[in-house]
């Protein structure tokens, strides 16, 4: 359980009541990670939503394939920086993590237990939909990041001299 004014500071949740508010902060607990751990793995089971509240979290998209059981590459995509949210993927099914996100240095986060969070949502429709519009607009802003990184690397390349 967290205190309910290190939720507040967020603006994900401030379309919710005190009520509401109480609730989730009694399934998150505040955790510290060290440069180089990872926090989520893409391709698993998406167990908790969290809130980056110090630290930088560097994010990746990962590529396998069935075709290649060993094959594996990380696409650096961006940078998870204080404030932002991730692991959103905990409320959208089928409840897989979408990134790999590795702790750049010390991290401190909020972890939310996802399969608690969704419980809450069946029982307050309201915090449901509030959710589902907050987890939009996360989602969103991601595209948009990924968008830009996939431009930037067109247009760098559309400037390179021809081999």
């Amino acid at each position: 359980m967290i205190a309910l004014n290190r939720l507040q500071r967020f603006p994900f949740f401030a379309f919710m009541e005190e009520k509401q508010l109480k609730a989730v902060a009694a399934i998150a607990q505040e955790l510290e990670f060290n440069a180089g751990d990872v926090i989520c793995e893409a391709h698993t089971s998406s167990d908790a939503l969290f809130f980056l509240t110090q630290g930088s979290l560097l994010y990746y998209m990962v590529v396998t394939t069935e075709h290649q059981p060993g094959y594996r590459k990380d696409y650096f995509i961006g940078v998870v920086n204080p404030g932002e949210i991730f692991g959103v993927s905990s409320l959208i099914e089928p409840h897989l993590y979408t990134a790999t996100l590795r702790a750049e240095k010390t991290c401190h986060v909020i972890k939310i237990d996802a399969a608690s969070l969704r419980a809450l949502c069946e029982e307050d429709l309201h915090l449901s939909v509030g959710l589902m519009k907050a987890v939009a607009k996360t989602a969103m802003d991601r595209l948009e990041m990924t968008r830009v990184q996939l431009v930037a690397q067109l247009a760098e390349k559309s400037n390179e001299p021809a081999k």
